[in-house]
């Protein structure tokens, strides 16, 4: 496989309903772990493995912006956003290699529950010809696959060195031991649901944001 030395560039996608720190801050330890300059928030409009999100696209838009506000770590893209199809990760990272060409380095980062449900998503295994997969653990989750194949499979893609991440465009599983914080947006849902404060699970201007237009309530 061709060597680059471009930096790695790293997306994070995710209905973000709401955004929160269980979201932010093991990213933000990823970051330090993997050298990654900037994090691309990609948040999407039609979630093809759960629930339609309840804040409309625009507010959870609004709320990634207000959440990342002054953190040079992040950038937001909206372009899933602007489909009313499903958003399938493999068909964006599609269109981004088509902008950043086959030899920039590329991550998607996921959560260790992703991981383990990766052969669900739509045409899962182009996803490592398309970028890696950088994975931060989540708390009760378990840090091998279900099946001997999907472990052998594993195995066969796990990175010996953050080197590699940046020395080669695809191909490369990454296990991060990134902090495990026990927060859902379901359970900030159900909690602004019952009026409970939520301010130590998210950024106080989201908490305010939601405040101000009532959601989730």
């Amino acid at each position: 496989m061709a060597k680059t030395t471009s930096r790695l560039i790293a997306l994070y996608g995710g209905t973000f309903d709401p955004i929160h720190y269980g979201h932010l801050k093991p990213v933000e330890a990823l970051a330090k772990q993997v050298a990654l300059h900037q994090v691309t928030i990609m948040p999407n409009n039609v979630p093809p493995h759960r629930p339609q999100p309840r804040a409309d696209s625009q507010q959870r838009k609004t709320m990634v912006q207000i959440a990342i506000a002054g953190n040079p770590l992040f950038k937001l893209d909206d372009r899933e956003l602007q489909r009313e199809t499903p958003s399938y990760t493999v068909e964006t990272l599609e269109q981004l290699r088509a902008e950043i060409g086959s030899e920039q380095p590329l991550a998607f980062i996921v959560g260790q529950d992703s991981l383990l449900n990766l052969q669900r998503w739509h045409r899962w295994e182009t996803l490592l010809t398309l970028c890696h997969l950088l994975v931060c653990q989540r708390p009760g989750y378990s840090v091998s696959m279900d099946t001997i194949e999907e472990q052998q499979w594993l195995d066969a893609h796990q990175a010996s060195s953050v080197e590699q991440l940046h020395t080669q465009p695809v191909g490369k599983i990454y296990l991060a031991q990134t902090p495990m914080y026990d927060i859902s947006a379901t359970a900030i849902r159900q909690r602004l649901e019952h009026h409970l404060p939520c301010d130590d699970l998210i950024p106080s201007a989201v908490a305010e944001f939601i405040r101000q237009h009532h959601l989730y309530s």
